[in-house]
């Protein structure tokens, strides 16, 4: 009898020692991560982006953008959002990068995050979370993501380019670079509609202008694009920019397929999207149904925003977006 009351015992103990391991361990990313430690971050980060999408309209952009470009470079940790040191050059300052702005106001909800719940929001969870909000400004679909991601302490400027694909490379290095997310065809496809919205820098894409206009572009289009751009060598810093989409510009729509399928196409990837024998079956049928391109949008943005997060003890949580905690 004494035997079985130890065995019994014995089981108990290990349950418990098992239970207590398991409430340790690391639970990843999680729906409503925060349902605990900050219930209302999710609302505040929503009101915060609607505040400031009333007041500025392009920081939609800004932060549609954000989120391929954090989380597109080996980890989705809000290393895009550090500063420049002494020994560290930012991935904001690369040239991939031009063009991208409005990081202020990922310190405005993360100040306005910080008063309700100092030390616990990430602002790697700020920046996918800001980017699912802005979809929904511009008339995309609202997108349940997960979170629990922590913050990166380094930047990744060194390695960007073995990450993200520039506008005017081929194809087959387009899809190989999302396929090692885990990004399929059809999803590279959809997420590439983020150029429905927004608008490229004439230095961008002057050279499909001069010192010859480059053939396959649509001649209904080609004045617009020389009156916006007019200088073959445009100044970076100046004002000079076409809007991806002339009909429905602050609109995430399926209006950039018929766009690209009409040769109106900023951008190479743009003409080489609606071309490519791999490729043009899905921007076909994305030009036909919105809601198919919802979908795959949809479906895409959520694998980018799980590419290889922190979580856990991993990383920290900043005090301030642009700035490591060991350096604040």
């Amino acid at each position: 009898m004494a035997s079985k009351a130890l065995f019994f015992f014995a089981l108990l103990s290990f349950s418990a020692l098992a239970f207590a391991e398991n409430e340790d361990q690391d639970p990843g990313l999680v729906m409503n991560f925060y349902k605990d430690s900050c219930p209302q971050a999710e609302e505040v980060i929503r009101e915060q982006v609607k505040l400031l999408y009333k007041r500025h309209k392009n920081t939609a952009f800004s932060w549609l953008r954000n989120i391929f470009h954090d989380c597109a470079v080996q980890s989705c940790d809000a290393s895009l959002l550090l500063d420049s040191t002494r020994r560290s050059l930012s991935e904001k300052e690369m040239d991939r990068s031009f063009g991208m702005r409005n990081f202020r106001y990922i310190e405005d909800i993360k100040e306005a995050i910080e008063r309700e719940c100092p030390g616990v929001v990430s602002c790697a969870d700020i920046l996918v979370l800001s980017a699912r909000d802005a979809i929904v400004s511009l008339g995309g679909p609202f997108i349940p993501l997960k979170t629990g991601r922590r913050d990166g302490r380094k930047s990744r400027a060194e390695i960007l380019e073995e990450y993200l694909p520039d506008h005017n490379e081929s194809m087959t290095v387009v899809l190989d670079r999302f396929a090692a997310m885990g990004i399929d065809t059809p999803g590279v496809v959809a997420l590439l509609g983020a150029h429905s919205v927004g608008r490229t820098h004439c230095v961008k894409l002057v050279h499909r202008l001069y010192p010859e206009v480059a053939p396959e572009l649509n001649p209904d289009h080609i004045p617009h694009m020389l009156h916006k751009c007019p200088d073959p060598i445009p100044d970076p810093k100046a004002v000079q920019y076409v809007r991806n989409d002339r009909g429905t510009p602050m609109i995430l729509d399926n209006n950039y397929y018929r766009n690209i399928l009409d040769n109106k196409g900023l951008l190479i990837v743009d003409h080489q999207l609606a071309t490519d024998k791999r490729t043009k079956p899905y921007v076909k049928k994305m030009a036909k149904s919105q809601a198919y391109f919802f979908k795959e949008f949809s479906r895409a943005i959520t694998l980018l925003s799980e590419n290889n997060p922190l979580t856990g003890t991993q990383g920290e949580i900043r005090k301030q977006c642009s700035v490591a905690n060991k350096l604040h």
